[in-house]
Protein backbone atom coordinates (compact mmCIF):
# COMPACT_ATOMS: atom_id res chain seq x y z
CA UNK A 1 0.00 0.00 0.00
CA UNK A 2 1.15 3.24 -0.78
CA UNK A 3 0.26 6.97 0.03
CA UNK A 4 -0.75 9.02 -2.80
CA UNK A 5 1.38 11.99 -2.81
CA UNK A 6 -0.08 15.47 -3.72
CA UNK A 7 1.17 17.97 -5.91
CA UNK A 8 2.40 20.72 -2.67
CA UNK A 9 3.53 17.83 -1.40
CA UNK A 10 6.09 16.91 -4.45
CA UNK A 11 6.60 20.38 -5.35
CA UNK A 12 7.82 21.06 -1.43
CA UNK A 13 10.32 17.87 -2.10
CA UNK A 14 11.29 19.06 -5.68
CA UNK A 15 12.34 22.42 -3.68
CA UNK A 16 13.99 20.54 -1.37
CA UNK A 17 16.38 18.60 -3.52
CA UNK A 18 17.00 22.03 -5.55
CA UNK A 19 17.85 23.71 -1.92
CA UNK A 20 21.29 21.61 -1.74
CA UNK A 21 22.22 22.91 -5.20
CA UNK A 22 21.70 23.59 -8.73
CA UNK A 23 20.71 19.65 -11.24
CA UNK A 24 19.64 19.07 -14.25
CA UNK A 25 16.51 16.97 -14.81
CA UNK A 26 17.73 13.61 -15.24
CA UNK A 27 19.67 14.04 -11.52
CA UNK A 28 16.46 15.46 -9.98
CA UNK A 29 14.66 12.57 -11.08
CA UNK A 30 16.83 9.91 -9.75
CA UNK A 31 16.51 11.60 -6.60
CA UNK A 32 13.31 11.58 -6.32
CA UNK A 33 12.95 8.15 -7.55
CA UNK A 34 15.10 7.26 -4.10
CA UNK A 35 12.75 8.04 -1.85
CA UNK A 36 9.08 8.03 -3.91
CA UNK A 37 7.79 5.89 -6.98
CA UNK A 38 7.53 8.77 -9.37
CA UNK A 39 8.38 9.18 -13.20
CA UNK A 40 9.47 11.67 -15.05
CA UNK A 41 6.23 12.37 -16.77
CA UNK A 42 5.22 13.06 -13.43
CA UNK A 43 8.06 15.53 -12.61
CA UNK A 44 8.38 17.70 -15.60
CA UNK A 45 4.62 18.80 -15.41
CA UNK A 46 5.69 20.00 -11.59
CA UNK A 47 9.60 21.55 -12.60
CA UNK A 48 7.46 23.84 -15.49
CA UNK A 49 4.31 24.74 -12.53
CA UNK A 50 7.72 25.64 -10.22
CA UNK A 51 8.74 27.65 -13.23
CA UNK A 52 5.67 29.29 -14.04
CA UNK A 53 5.29 30.46 -10.48
CA UNK A 54 9.07 31.71 -10.46
CA UNK A 55 9.75 29.43 -7.87
CA UNK A 56 12.85 27.82 -9.81
CA UNK A 57 14.83 28.89 -13.26
CA UNK A 58 16.57 27.50 -15.71
CA UNK A 59 19.44 27.52 -17.82
CA UNK A 60 21.49 25.18 -20.07
CA UNK A 61 25.03 23.86 -20.18
CA UNK A 62 26.92 22.20 -22.90
CA UNK A 63 27.64 18.77 -22.39
CA UNK A 64 29.32 16.34 -25.17
CA UNK A 65 27.61 18.73 -28.11
CA UNK A 66 24.48 18.31 -26.37
CA UNK A 67 22.33 21.26 -23.93
CA UNK A 68 22.09 19.78 -20.19
CA UNK A 69 19.21 22.03 -18.57
CA UNK A 70 19.77 22.56 -15.26
CA UNK A 71 17.16 24.10 -12.65
CA UNK A 72 17.68 26.40 -9.55
CA UNK A 73 15.79 27.80 -6.64
CA UNK A 74 15.04 31.76 -6.93
CA UNK A 75 15.10 33.80 -4.14
CA UNK A 76 11.49 33.45 -3.81
CA UNK A 77 11.61 29.16 -4.69
CA UNK A 78 13.71 29.24 -1.54
CA UNK A 79 11.10 31.29 1.00
CA UNK A 80 8.75 29.00 -0.69
CA UNK A 81 11.15 25.93 0.36
CA UNK A 82 11.06 27.31 4.19
CA UNK A 83 7.33 27.34 3.86
CA UNK A 84 7.06 24.02 2.93
CA UNK A 85 9.52 22.88 5.44
CA UNK A 86 8.10 24.36 8.52
CA UNK A 87 4.09 23.24 7.50
CA UNK A 88 5.42 19.89 6.91
CA UNK A 89 6.96 19.66 10.84
CA UNK A 90 3.46 20.56 12.05
CA UNK A 91 1.66 18.30 9.48
CA UNK A 92 3.81 15.20 10.34
CA UNK A 93 4.09 15.56 13.73
CA UNK A 94 -0.17 16.05 13.78
CA UNK A 95 -0.32 12.90 11.27
CA UNK A 96 2.33 10.80 13.51
CA UNK A 97 -0.03 11.81 16.91
CA UNK A 98 -2.92 10.30 15.00
CA UNK A 99 -1.11 7.27 13.93
CA UNK A 100 0.62 6.41 17.05
CA UNK A 101 -3.08 6.65 18.77
CA UNK A 102 -2.24 10.03 20.79
CA UNK A 103 -4.31 12.57 21.43
CA UNK A 104 -4.21 15.64 19.77
CA UNK A 105 -4.98 18.24 22.41
CA UNK A 106 -2.17 16.74 24.24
Amino acid sequence: MGFKIESALLEACVLSVLSKGDTYGYVLTQSMKQVLDISESTLYPVLRRLQKEELLETYDVAVMGRNRRYYRLTDEGLEKNKEYKREWVYFSRKITTILEGGNLND
